[in-house]
């Protein structure tokens, strides 16, 4: 069946369904594509879910940091339950996003979605010709150059497991690394982490990452830093994994391997050569305006897009609003990717926006650098943190915010406060005479510029 459609969406995720509903409200006749089901990465296997699990770990850490502080230590994570439980977010998306695409007129398709020519697409038996196509289907695990990958587990995997093994050993020092590995250290789990470099979370600042070290191998994460893995083998119910470090052969052995050695676009068997949309290594190229610089009626948008814009949720929405208006208005707007807060959703957390020291030192920003732990103060001392520190990064002329990067627990929420003062451009001055809620954690704010 051959079908025309004023816009093709490929991705049910953030990059792709804001798009897709604002041109259906206008009454362009829209389709959309998904070979998983729909909802995508965040909803379903990545953001929200990892939340829920992160959201019982921290009240296990809690516990235990307040142990002998007027709490008694006794709670454990039961894993099975909890799946259950984070089950109750994750099911009920695929059909509730279907059914919302059905009520918006916005026709749905299931399956692997390819290029025939510069407007169509097939679908299955199906062939779409569309005047625009948008390219939104996210990211996928980045291939690894070792023997044995047929054994790795991934993250969306990790998140629909029944049982954790006693025992498991992670690829790579990223942020799913790390996340996972916290989680599953609350769960009574031994975690191994191996990193090829030098130290993990390289886009976070140094000193706060080292923190996160401490903490990590506080709760029994072992970390191995400047080790290659060559091979992954199976043997029996546990797998081995066989790395180089410093010149000598090191194995690792755990019920499960898992893959947290970073993401690419998921483009590979599109036929993006059939629909002349040249790529990059970090996705579509595209111009100012999202649109493809070989074929005008192609946009991509999130982590499909080679862009500025961080592999992140509401950077993937905000472009996809982006493409939208430059759908219906033609090409007049163009991605601000000037405030971009990001966290680390460890135990404590891990957050930044805008520039790190080194950057704005680049710049040739002339800058004042708040650097201070706050693991006595109040905020942190009455939950008994030991780990806790923030970095501002001052412009000196104009008082303005350059960059703020936290770890401690409240840095999820401490981190938008800067993204606001970054995004509005406003002082050291305006922070202090700003009147918060006390005793808050945003309370401290006037104190850390």
């Amino acid at each position: 069946m051959v079908e025309n459609f004023d816009l093709i969406v490929i991705g049910t995720g953030s990059a792709g369904s804001a798009a897709a509903s604002k041109c259906s409200k206008t009454g362009w006749k829209v389709a959309i594509i998904d070979s998983r089901p729909f909802g995508g990465t965040c909803s379903l296997r990545g953001c929200d879910p990892k939340k829920v699990l992160v959201g019982a770990a921290e009240l296990i850490d809690g516990i235990h940091r307040m142990k002998g502080n007027g709490v008694t230590a006794g709670s454990d994570l039961d894993w099975s339950e909890l799946m259950a439980f984070k089950r109750i977010f994750t099911e009920p998306v695929p059909d509730s996003r279907e059914k919302n695409f059905q009520k918006a007129g916005i026709q749905a398709f299931h399956g692997r979605a390819s290029f025939l020519s510069e407007d169509q697409i097939q679908v299955g038996d199906d062939i779409l010709t569309g005047k625009h196509i948008l390219i939104a289907n996210g990211a996928k695990p980045a291939p690894l150059a070792i023997e044995g990958t047929e054994h790795l587990t991934y993250s969306d995997e990790f998140l629909e497991l029944d049982e954790l093994p006693a025992k498991l050993v992670f690829i790579g020092g990223g942020y799913i690394s790390f996340e996972f590995a916290h989680i599953a250290a609350r769960a009574g789990s031994e975690v191994h982490i191996i990193h090829r470099g030098k130290r993990p979370l390289e886009h976070f600042e140094s000193e706060l990452v080292d923190l996160l070290m401490e903490k990590s191998e506080e709760v029994g994460i072992h970390l191995h830093l400047e080790t290659e893995v060559k091979s992954i083998e199976k043997n029996g119910a546990f797998y081995t994994v066989t790395g180089v470090n410093d010149g000598q052969q090191v194995h690792f052995e755990g019920g499960l391997v898992l893959h947290g050695a970073g993401r690419m676009p998921d483009l590979e068997d599109m036929q993006l050569e059939k629909g002349n949309v040249e790529r990059e290594k970090r996705g579509v190229a595209v111009n100012e305006f999202l649109q493809s610089r070989s074929n005008p009626r192609v946009y991509a948008a999130g982590d499909a897009a080679a862009t500025e814009g961080l592999p992140l949720t509401p950077i993937a929405s905000m472009e996809s609003h982006v493409v939208a208006s430059n759908l219906l208005k033609k090409n007049h707007r163009s991605p601000n990717y000037k405030v971009m807060p990001t966290v680390v959703f460890t135990l404590p957390k891990l957050a930044s926006v805008g520039l790190s020291e080194e950057q704005a030192r680049e710049k040739g920003h002339q800058i004042k650098v708040n650097k201070m732990e706050t693991s006595d103060w109040y905020t942190y001392k009455r939950t008994n943190e030991k780990y806790a520190m923030v970095k501002v990064i001052i412009d000196e002329e104009s008082d303005k915010i350059l960059g703020a990067h936290l770890i401690s627990h409240e840095a999820d929420e401490l981190i938008n406060h800067f993204a606001t003062a970054i995004q509005f451009n406003l002082t050291t001055k305006d922070l202090k005479q700003m009147i918060y809620a006390y005793p808050t954690a945003a309370s401290d704010l006037g104190y850390m510029v």
